[in-house]
């Protein structure tokens, strides 16, 4: 089985069945199906091969998952890659990944010139713009000026499917490299705990860009299902008013979201329809949990673990939340895990450790990176691969785990994983900045918020500082606390101490204006 054909069967099954539900339109398996076709022969015919990557840059819409599903259908590996990541990241991405085509709204950023780009095709635009290279074409004529014919299938389920890029330490963001067997296996094994049916509507507010996203869309189609997709959470009443009018039964979220409904009175909402909610990116804390289980009475709560480069590691059945509210869970059906310490040794229940995950969703590595994947992934002598969370874990002596911190300072952030490095880079770009540190700071809505330490050489406001984040972060990685200080602490070899910022509690510093803050998860 490919990714591909978890459209394609729901549509030939179910070909009027009611598949995606995106603002006001909606569209049966065999409309999406066949618009797919339509782009992919274009894609074909504008000279896309398998392997070829096709990095697709777009706000959840019905054109990003009939360009996913496209792509597929070509061989090629899509990219999904956050619509509001800037032109410089963006060109970083497309640069890393040699990508053929790129699928844009664009907005007014101008086209990214890199050597190996052959086509620009952007929802919105009339018609085509022919430069030598890349050529600009509208999304609607290349959809539409193709027929809906099934491209021949020229995959096997050990290609690769898709690029997923996440944030790492060094502050450049790695393609995850997702074999279609790993990401078969994966929404199986998920489909499997969570018991989903034809029956079942999910409601998506998270990103397709984020892999908890997508999942939501490739397992809602393997199973036949209705997905309701939606471009954030920043309006927790529309969100309500969706599951009562759509009848949803089931809600992936992370803890941003469910903090947000618990403070609102739920009572004037018909949410009986909704069977089951899921939480991963961040745990939930233990309150939270018992008090999402008071207030959905009627569905299931599944606290779950996970990370790009497995999918889902772990997942803690229902029935067990009320003895254990802050576990995560144990190993997802078809897979196994444990914990090791520093020199490779299994840990006994109690103790501390990395957690280290085996099984058929573990995947390939990081595209052309070998030094970062031979890191985070190991061979073993059988021919699999054991992946290395970099989180450290505890087990109890029934084997259910309960996720201590990491090991490194990714900070994870309305369930996006954020690179101080990365932000680092940007502050220092600022003239008169002449030391920076980001650090991520408790917070019950975000799980981490991001604060920044600046020296300056010279007076500067915080206004300029955060125009000059606007400019080149992500919403979801612009700091929220931002601290001007004389100097910053250093360890003995003379860097900058986060561990001591980061123990020193809360002080005299200068907010975000929290008006301006986009409550959207982006990846």
């Amino acid at each position: 089985m490919l990714l591909r054909d978890f459209l394609e069967s729901s549509a030939e099954l179910l070909p009027k069945k009611l598949a995606l539900v995106c603002g006001r339109e909606r569209h049966t398996y065999a409309e999406l199906d066949a618009r797919a076709d339509r782009l992919a022969q274009s894609l074909i015919a504008r000279g896309v091969r398998p392997g070829d990557r096709v990095v697709i840059h777009l706000p959840n819409s019905v054109a990003a998952v009939v360009s996913i599903f496209a792509a597929l259908k070509t061989g090629a590996i899509f990219v999904p890659v956050n619509a509001t990541t800037k032109a410089e990241k963006l060109a970083f991405i497309l640069n890393n990944c040699r990508a053929a085509v790129l699928i844009s709204e664009l907005q007014n950023q101008p086209v990214p010139q890199t050597p190996w780009l052959k086509t620009v095709i952007a929802p919105g635009l009339n018609g085509s713009a022919h430069h030598e290279s890349p050529a600009l074409l509208g999304f609607e004529q290349a959809e539409t000026s193709s027929h809906a014919k099934r491209p021949v299938r020229r995959n096997a389920d050990d290609d690769l499917a898709c690029l997923i890029y996440t944030s790492g330490s060094t502050g450049q963001p790695k393609g995850v490299m997702c074999e279609e067997r790993n990401m078969v296996f994966a929404s199986g094994s998920i489909i499997q705990y969570l018991e989903n049916t034809e029956a079942d509507i999910v409601l998506n507010v998270l990103p397709l860009s984020f892999d908890y996203g997508l999942y939501q869309l490739l397992m809602t189609f393997r199973f036949g299902g209705t997905l309701i997709l939606e471009n954030s959470f920043a309006f927790p009443l529309v969100m309500l008013q969706r599951i009562a009018e759509e009848h949803v039964t089931g809600l992936p979220g992370v803890p941003t979201i469910f903090t947000l409904l618990l403070g609102l009175d739920l009572r004037a909402f018909d949410l009986s329809s909704l069977r089951y909610l899921t939480n991963t990116a961040a745990a939930l804390p233990p309150n939270q949990v018992l008090e999402l289980r008071r207030k959905f009475p009627r569905a299931k709560l599944f606290s779950m673990y996970g990370l790009t480069e497995t999918k889902r590691a772990l997942y803690l059945p229902p029935d067990k939340l009320e003895q254990r509210p802050g576990s995560v869970g144990i190993p997802i059906p078809g897979t196994e895990a444990w914990l090791e310490d520093e020199e490779g040794r299994r840990l006994a229940p109690g103790k501390i450790g990395e957690l280290v995950i085996r099984g058929p969703h573990v995947m390939r590595g990081y595209w052309e990176n070998p030094e970062a994947t031979a890191k985070r992934f190991h061979a073993v002598p059988t021919g699999e691969r054991l992946c290395y969370s970099g989180d450290l874990f505890r087990q109890d002596d029934e084997g259910y785990f309960y996720f201590v911190g990491r090991k490194d300072d990714i900070i994870k952030s309305r369930g996006e994983k954020v690179a101080p490095k990365e932000i680092e880079n940007v502050l220092y770009n600022l003239p008169g900045v002449a030391e920076a540190a980001v650090i991520g700071v408790p917070d019950p809505i975000l799980g981490q918020s991001i604060k920044a330490f600046i020296v300056t050489r010279k007076p500067m406001s915080e206004m300029r500082v955060r125009a000059h984040c606007r400019a080149s972060l992500e919403d979801f990685m612009m700091p929220r606390e931002i601290e001007f200080r004389d100097t910053l602490p250093k360890n003995a070899s003379g860097k900058i101490d986060k561990l001591a910022l980061a123990s020193e509690g809360p002080s005299d510093c200068i907010p975000v204006n929290t008006s301006a803050l986009n409550l959207e998860t982006r990846n």
